[in-house]
């Protein structure tokens, strides 16, 4: 047996090519992606959350170091899923092209020629009647309404449901469109992360994210100039049922300039209703709670006078905290902690708790530590995170460590000298920036393709025949014979009903004459 001859290069791309390029590529890529994309939605993503990705590498220490290296806290920029996005674009797009150029060309065609043997079709059907050719090609032209029709030869050839190729056509376009408009976003947006205390402001500059992460096209020169004030975060929690403490109401409210020397105007952020400004939505995902703080360093000198945002670590509201006053004297003072909203004892030899996540009675309990703390030599630290390296806790006289515990008004003496107060309790905001460019446009074409669905699925693609010859009957009489055939080009079992229909709505276009 002689063995097939090798491809050339040429040969092999273009095999190659039309593997890529075929519906059923098309429709193994699009579950490849759906299937890529759902450790998106198990696994915290960075771009997201990205103190999430923080807490659950601290959960799952063994586990963590694999997924990185799998790229799954970033699933949605990560090679491979980048890679499957690409391809599948490129496959559609394979698809479309070739689609649209012969139904181009079908569009401008004459309807086929009708078969020899309609005996031979799926649906046929033969009849005599008394009415001429030219009656009978006329009343199949009535018939077959708005179908596309050509006549040869006492032949009547007729074709409909060429809107059906539209709607598989207008639906792979629309899918296209869908996967450009994510890219775009992913390429050209940016999404960042920011705490935000009441009585304070949020300029959109870099220096002011907690967290920012931006498209590979996104130039940060290019953030709009905006600045917003936080004059009140409003929060509310149910009382009493099943749910009780669950958030009902988060809300914050202030002032927003739109640029630099822009008059101020009033804004109402609440949860899925963000605030809006040239192109960036900003929305409040999270609420939380800001001690104020006022300490006096060992000279009497107030080293430190503002709110401290702590982050919540569960239902409760119960928060964790650090307090960096870099400007104490004669040493630095740095104290982490702990702030409960609603705080209750439930024993002397038993911590404090919070039992409901508004503060109806707050407490905050920190322990103090002195040192050089690191903020002046360059390195970038964490607000939230207190670097100990460098610091000496301080000690009760029987070596257990100092603590102090704090309600609203009240003061308390530091070890080395010096004071602590909390003068109050703020709230803060969490507020989430993001500006996707093409944000509509997945929406109107996932609105668009549904439509093009409906219509493919709704459309009967048919070819219709109708062949009609006179004859010469026994009796010197003339009748005209009358064929007609039918052809589903996509299958279905109506097809010798609809047939029958058919033939009786021709009949009745016909002359009254008899009919056999």
């Amino acid at each position: 047996m002689t063995a097939a001859p090798e491809l050339s290069r040429r040969e092999t791309l273009r095999w190659a090519w039309r593997q890529l390029t075929s519906m059923r590529t098309a429709l193994f890529l699009l579950l490849l992606l759906a299937i890529a994309a759902v450790p998106g939605s198990l696994v915290p993503q960075r771009g997201v959350d990205a103190r999430a990705v923080e807490g659950f590498t601290l959960d799952h220490p063994e586990l963590s170091p694999w997924l990185e290296r799998l790229g799954a806290f970033s699933v949605y920029t990560s090679p491979w899923f980048s890679a499957v996005y690409v391809l599948l674009m490129v496959s559609l797009i394979g698809c479309i092209v070739p689609r649209t150029i012969v139904y181009t060309k079908a569009l401008r065609a004459r309807p086929p020629r009708a078969p020899r043997n309609f005996e031979r079709m799926p649906a046929s059907a033969t009849f005599e009647t008394t009415a001429s050719v030219d009656e009978v090609l006329a009343a199949g032209r009535r018939t077959l309404g708005r179908a596309r029709i050509d006549v040869v030869d006492h032949e009547l050839r007729a074709e409909k449901g060429y809107l059906r190729e539209t709607g598989n056509l207008i639906f792979h376009i629309s899918v296209v469109l869908v996967l450009v408009g994510v890219a775009g976003g992913a390429l050209f947006g940016y999404r960042g992360s920011a705490i935000v205390t009441e009585g304070h402001g949020f300029s959109n500059v870099l220096t002011q994210y907690d967290d920012f992460a931006s498209g590979a096209l996104f130039d940060p020169d290019d953030l709009p100039p905006f600045s917003m004030q936080i004059a009140e975060v409003d929060a509310k929690f149910r009382l009493s049922g099943p749910q009780r403490g669950s958030p009902r109401l988060f809300a914050a409210r202030g002032d927003v300039a739109a640029r630099p020397g822009a008059e101020d105007e009033p804004f109402d952020i609440r949860v899925n209703h963000p605030l809006k400004v040239d192109g960036t939505s900003v929305f409040l995902v999270g609420q939380g709670y800001a001690p104020v703080f006022r300490i006096a360093d060992a000279n009497g000198d107030v080293a430190f006078h503002d709110a401290v945002p702590f982050l919540p670590s569960d239902n409760t509201y119960t928060s964790t905290g650090v307090v960096k006053v870099p400007d104490a004297r004669p040493e630095g003072l740095g104290f982490q902690g702990f702030f409960l909203p609603t705080a209750v004892s439930t024993g002397k030899e038993e911590a404090p708790v919070s039992v409901f996540p508004a503060a109806a009675n707050p407490l905050v309990g920190l322990f103090v530590f002195s040192g050089d703390l690191g903020v002046d030599d360059g390195t970038p630290q964490s607000v939230y995170v207190l670097d100990k390296d460098k610091l000496t806790q301080e000690k009760n006289p029987d070596g257990t460590p100092f603590r102090v515990s704090l309600s609203p008004g009240q003061v308390a003496d530091l070890p080395g000298g010096g004071t602590i107060e909390l003068t109050g309790v703020r709230q803060f905001a969490r507020l989430q920036i993001s500006s996707s460019p093409l944000v509509g446009l997945p929406l109107v074409a996932i609105v668009v393709g549904v439509l093009g669905l409906v219509l493919s699925l709704s459309i009967k693609p048919r070819r219709t025949w109708i062949r009609a010859r006179r004859r010469a009957t026994a009796e010197g009489r003339s009748r005209t014979v009358v064929e007609v055939a039918v052809l589903d080009r996509v299958p279905r079992g109506d097809l010798p009903a609809d047939l029958d229909d058919f033939l009786q709505r021709l009949r009745s276009q016909l002359p009254n004459e008899e009919t056999a």
